[in-house]
């Protein structure tokens, strides 16, 4: 059931800082153009129409946005789906180059089936700036608040990370709450999370989504574990670096074709990648809510317009924003 909205600051899309402040704005649009775009076939069971609908909203969107920019990391290579592919470049190309990460609904099968937490996500950075993992579609990662930086070592055990990261906390493990994705991959991992005495939540979808819940002042979680794709998990990385939080990744194909495909390109899967290996320099971090969630609300309507919520990481801030957009003339404008 819809809830009522969070109050969110109007100004948040123009609070980007530095020399990728011109971008706030054509983001955010582009993020909630999606949401908006998808909202419709939330709970319809079609999983492509609402992918399709989300990222078409999001091309038209940042076809508009000062620049050129370069999808580092999208939806692979491109086939006869409307994906926003790794290597389009977007934009008006008048002014400075940048790079783009992002995924334009995370959750497919959460909006399908109208579940909670599906979002609209994209991170820019400056151009360069973003790793750019080739073939590699799956990394390990652990993601947590500034607080455990140095405390981290995906070298080290689950059991290990849960001992340093609660002393960095001033927790007891029993007191720590670890978001790891609910895959077959993962049922040793979370036997063992929860055998050294922490507790588990799992998520079907949607890693961006846990890692702020570890990351945010008011999130409900203190880690998270375990692997997820790479467009996840380089947004993350520009949100963990808004933030001044921890992570570290690794190369982690999960199958035969993906590890010979990420072997021939050259990638280590043994390589540790640390916060700046991901991120080198600014970036900043964007999603809108598409269904209802713990994070987000998704699009709903009152009085004539539609509204979203959204939230922008950037520079060691986070903004809540609501926007509203009249229903008869597509205006938006900020609450």
């Amino acid at each position: 059931m819809p809830t009522a909205p969070r109050r969110s600051d109007p100004h948040g899309s123009e609070e980007v800082p530095g020399p990728l402040a011109r971008l706030g704005p054509p983001v955010l649009a582009a993020t909630r153009a999606a949401a908006v775009a998808c909202e419709p076939l939330v709970g319809r069971g079609d999983p492509k129409g609402a992918d399709a609908a989300a990222t078409e909203a999001m091309r038209a969107e940042l076809g508009e946005a000062p620049g050129t920019g370069t999808v580092v990391i999208g939806e692979g290579e491109k086939d006869s789906a409307p994906m926003l592919f790794n290597g389009e470049r977007l934009g008006t190309g008048d002014g400075s180059e940048f790079d783009i990460a992002v995924d334009p609904l995370e959750g497919t099968t959460l909006c399908a089936k109208g579940m909670p937490g599906a979002l609209a996500t994209i991170a820019v950075a400056e151009s360069g700036a973003l790793m750019s993992p080739g073939p590699a579609f799956y990394m390990d990662k652990i993601v947590a608040p500034g607080a455990a930086r140095g405390a981290i070592d995906l070298n080290a055990t689950p059991e290990a990370n849960l001992e340093s990261v609660a002393r960095a906390l001033g927790k007891s493990v029993d007191e720590l709450w670890v978001v790891v994705l609910d895959k077959p991959r993962h049922e040793e991992l979370i036997a063992r999370v929860q055998g050294a005495g922490a507790r588990v939540t799992t998520l079907s979808e949607g890693d961006v989504a846990g890692a702020l819940a570890a990351l945010l002042p008011d999130g409900d979680a203190d880690l998270l574990l375990g692997v997820g794709g790479t467009p996840e998990g380089i947004m993350t990385a520009c949100a963990v670096k808004g933030l001044g939080g921890a992570m570290q990744a690794r190369l982690a194909p999960q199958g035969e074709d993906e590890a010979s495909a990420v072997a021939e390109a050259g990638l280590d899967t043994d390589r540790i990648y640390e916060l700046d290996d991901l991120v080198t320099a600014e970036a900043f971090f964007v999603a809108t809510g598409v269904s209802d969630g713990p994070l987000l609300r998704g699009p709903w309507r009152q009085g004539g317009q539609t509204l979203t919520e959204s939230i922008v990481v950037a520079a060691g801030s986070v903004r809540r924003v609501i926007d509203s957009i009249n229903d008869q003339d597509g205006q938006a404008e900020g609450e």
